[in-house]
């Protein structure tokens, strides 16, 4: 009886002694019940009341965040980890929320909307506590959970929008899909569970039983946990969703899509892969090989495909995979101890796309242009908005002076690097297919300026009133995107700091 006493004794004080280091969390928990209470009460009197809740959530949160910075430590029995990788992650995923709550504000303003977005802005607060646990845990069902609370997020705010047959039909594929890949996720993560006994990806415990498994069964179980997080990524060949669901949801939607959840399910990739990639057991080459592979295939498949678009959230969609195949290539680069580069690149794409989807938003908004002819001759009528859309196009393929250009260096850079160390042929082909593919996306997003200001567009183009401010937000992330590619030490300096 005295031995239960003091077991649990030590358990209710571990836990007390967990509960400060997660207030960045709890902070989003309290702005999410408090959104609901304004969505239910206080939105009758004053209609942002919610919206302001939730941009108060993030900025405290954010506040909560600081102080854990250089301050390395672990919570809850060691599912937690805390350190400088995850403190950045959080705060980028904050910015990311910030501003894709903005876009989303803004995007239904002024417009007849029957459904309340207080909803929405809550089910973003529930995918940043998701996406929050999944760049600080070890845990494989934590991870689990919180991959679910990010994925039921995004089903919500895809079908939440659907007023016609093609959305709706976009919001069936993206659950359905996902519901499958959820379920064998969950069944291999079972089979991880009975090698090892052991739930924690990173503890010598679960590498010595994933050592100690049959190869076959274990090789099998890591593919379908492999499907989960690729899902997330959409990486080939579990991006089928993403063309239909980018095209069909609203454009801010879009934008949270193709950032927010890559950063998160990137940083628990990067701990999986650091953990086992420095073992000496064969699920360590196996994992390298796997990825290497897929960041391959994902490059070139998003890329390619790309180039046959018209439609321009289909082409960004298609963009984005091929992204996600170059973040996969700076998760196999990237040491645990200097995350530095994979974490600007994260901040890099971020910044990229959500300016982006906001020139796509303002010009879906002012015209109704949504395809690549439709953009013919509106670079006349609207200068600013294409010569900014023009540079976000540059960034993106990674030309100089620009944030994408310092990226794909300092990827390109380790991966160079890697290949004169090992001499292994992995890294020379993802040297050739990076640099490949940059050339490729170079042709697709220079169609943008091409039919703006070199193409004769319809004269009776109706230009609407702007989203001015959603515009303004875009140019500002633009010229950041520029600012941090003309100086990148800064950004740098500060993931370099210890």
């Amino acid at each position: 009886m005295k031995d239960v006493a003091l077991h649990l004794s030590s358990t209710l004080d571990q836990i007390l002694a967990s509960i400060p280091l997660v207030k960045p969390e709890f902070a989003l928990i309290a702005a999410f019940l408090l959104s609901i209470v304004a969505t239910l009460f206080t939105d009758r009197l004053w209609k942002q009341s919610s919206f302001f809740v939730s941009i108060i959530g993030y900025l405290v949160s954010f506040v909560y965040l600081l102080p854990q910075l250089h301050q390395p430590t672990s919570a809850f029995f060691g599912m937690l980890v805390i350190d400088n990788f995850s403190v950045f992650a959080r705060g980028i995923i904050l910015f990311a929320l910030l501003i894709s709550t903005i876009f989303i504000q803004q995007h239904f303003k002024g417009k007849i909307f029957q459904k309340n977005l207080g909803d929405v802005y809550t089910v973003l607060l529930t995918a940043g506590l998701g996406l929050n646990l999944l760049t600080i845990t070890t845990n494989w069902l934590l991870a689990f959970i919180a991959i679910e609370t990010v994925s039921i997020s995004s089903y919500i705010l895809v079908g939440y929008f659907s007023t016609h047959k093609k959305q709706s039909e976009a919001a069936m594929k993206y659950v359905l899909f996902g519901s499958v890949c959820a379920a064998v996720m969950l069944y291999g993560l079972s089979l991880l569970y009975g090698f090892t006994g052991n739930l924690d990806f990173v503890s010598p415990a679960h590498l010595q039983g994933l050592a100690a498994a049959p190869q076959v069964m274990t090789s099998i179980a890591l593919l379908f946990v492999f499907t989960g997080i690729g899902f997330k990524l959409s990486f080939v060949p579990f991006h089928a969703w993403a063309p239909d669901v980018y095209e069909g949801a609203p454009t801010p939607v879009t934008a949270f899509l193709s950032t927010v959840p890559k950063v998160g399910a990137i940083v628990l990739l990067a701990r999986i892969t650091q953990a086992w990639a420095s073992s000496l057991f064969y699920f360590g080459e196996l994992t390298i090989l796997f990825l290497t592979v897929v960041a391959i295939v994902t490059m070139l498949a998003g890329n390619l495909i790309a180039l046959r678009q018209q439609n321009v959230k289909r082409m960004m969609a298609y963009s984005s995979i091929g992204h996600t195949g170059f973040l996969l290539m700076a998760v196999l680069v990237a040491p645990s101890e200097n995350p530095s580069i994979l974490l600007f690149y994260l901040a890099a794409y971020v910044l990229m796309n959500l300016a982006a989807f906001a020139f796509i938003d303002s010009l879906e908004h002012k015209t109704g242009a949504t395809t690549l002819e439709s953009y013919s001759g509106l670079g006349k009528k609207l200068p600013i908005v294409f010569t900014c859309f023009t540079f976000i196009g540059i960034a993106l393929i990674g030309l100089p002076p620009t944030a994408g250009f310092v990226g794909k260096l300092l990827v390109f850079t380790s991966v160079f690097e890697s290949y004169q160390s090992s001499g292994d042929l992995p890294y020379l082909l993802l040297l050739i297919t990076g640099a490949l593919t940059s050339v490729i996306s170079l042709f697709y997003y220079f169609k943008i300026p091409l039919y703006a200001f070199l193409r004769d567009g319809q004269s009776d183009h109706n230009i609407n009133t702007p989203i001015r401010f959603i515009i303004a937000i875009g140019i500002v992330l633009t010229a950041l995107v520029f600012g941090i590619g003309i100086f990148p030490d800064f950004l740098l300096g500060l993931f370099q700091s210890r």
